[in-house]
């Protein structure tokens, strides 16, 4: 039986132990990962996060779990509290190597041509349309003549809920109104009664389902969009091309750190939950079980997804009218695994 040291003094005072002991101890976990370290030195990377996202917390699976040691991997995570674009040109300029982010996130820069390519899609269902039952919004059809509230005028929720009303009969330039204002400040708007719904992300969207007078309309789950990803995994082209082989392996820990996190989420959580202080585990727990970590598309099926995000944001004038969807996911996909 291989003994599991963990790593980061004891990771934080203990709290990964249970868990890393659990999985060592070959206990029958179904699609807990068998950790068999990797002969030789290890491979040193960086990987960027943003550590707040909790859709993300499988990253903190894979490294304090041995997952990336499993694959050779020595990996250092990189803590990002900027925008997208400073994290794509970080992978870009080598002050990263690999990270993972939001399709709805990625796209657009992409297009523009940050040296990144996609290597696999993690999960979808943490992007969430809430309207205010008070105010009569409980399907997309309430929606018409109503203001919506996000982050950011280009959020990824505002430009996939755009496509949703679209395809549902609502146009997302005049039926409705969007209205800026600071992620953690949407519930309020809706409260002082200047929005009647939002359209953000988690874990926002998830601590808001909790006030009485919201409720789900819509996820990025919704009908047809039930096995489609949201978040990626990116690796800068300089990397993929000075070492490959490494460039798959951090690929396949980040996609079984997500089977680990679909089977067993308390596992993932109990070695996420010291990076962030606002959330509980239980809470936590209940998230990443509305999230579908068993779904990572690689290869075709990841670009078939790609290409119709793409036509997709043409639709709504995200994406430039001569962009060809296919051409392009072919362009920014490598099937490294």
């Amino acid at each position: 039986m291989t003994e599991i040291k963990v790593s980061r003094r004891a990771f934080l005072g203990g709290t990964a132990i249970t868990a890393t002991a659990a999985i060592g101890a070959g206990l029958g976990v179904i699609g807990a990962p068998s950790i068999i370290r990797a002969q030789g030195s290890l491979k040193p990377l960086k990987l960027g996060w943003f550590v707040n996202a909790a859709c993300l917390s499988p990253v903190a699976a894979a490294k304090h779990l041995g997952i990336f040691e499993k694959h050779g991997l020595d990996v250092e995570l990189v803590k990002f509290g900027g925008t997208t674009d400073q994290l794509l040109e970080a992978l870009s300029t080598r002050k990263v190597d690999v990270s993972v982010g939001m399709a709805l996130r990625w796209l657009k820069p992409l297009e523009q041509g940050f040296d990144v390519k996609l290597t696999g899609g993690t999960h979808g269902g943490c992007l969430r349309l809430l309207g205010d039952k008070t105010q009569g919004v409980s399907k997309i059809s309430d929606l018409k003549g109503k203001i919506i509230a996000v982050s950011d005028i280009g959020s990824p929720a505002k430009n996939f809920f755009s496509v949703l009303l679209g395809k549902r009969g609502l146009d997302p330039n005049k039926d409705v109104e969007w209205r800026v204002y600071p992620g953690d400040l949407l519930a309020q708007a809706i409260e002082k009664g200047e929005a009647q719904a939002l359209a953000h992300q988690d874990p926002e969207t998830w601590r808001f389902l909790k006030i009485e007078r919201l409720t789900e309309v819509a996820t990025n789950l919704t009908s047809e969009y039930a096995d489609r990803v949201c978040c990626l995994v990116g690796v800068g082209n300089k990397f993929i091309k000075e070492d490959r082989p490494a460039a798959a392996a951090v690929t396949k820990a980040l996609l079984e750190a997500q089977d680990l996190t679909a089977h067993h989420p308390e596992l993932t959580v109990d070695v996420y939950k010291p990076y962030v202080a606002n959330a509980t585990r239980e809470d936590l727990i209940e998230l990443l079980k509305t999230h579908t970590h068993f779904v990572h598309p690689t290869g075709d099926e990841l670009r078939k997804q790609l290409a119709a995000y793409t036509e997709e944001l043409k639709v709504i004038n995200v994406i430039k009218p001569s962009t060809d969807p296919v051409k392009f996911a072919e362009r920014i996909t490598i099937d490294v695994i």
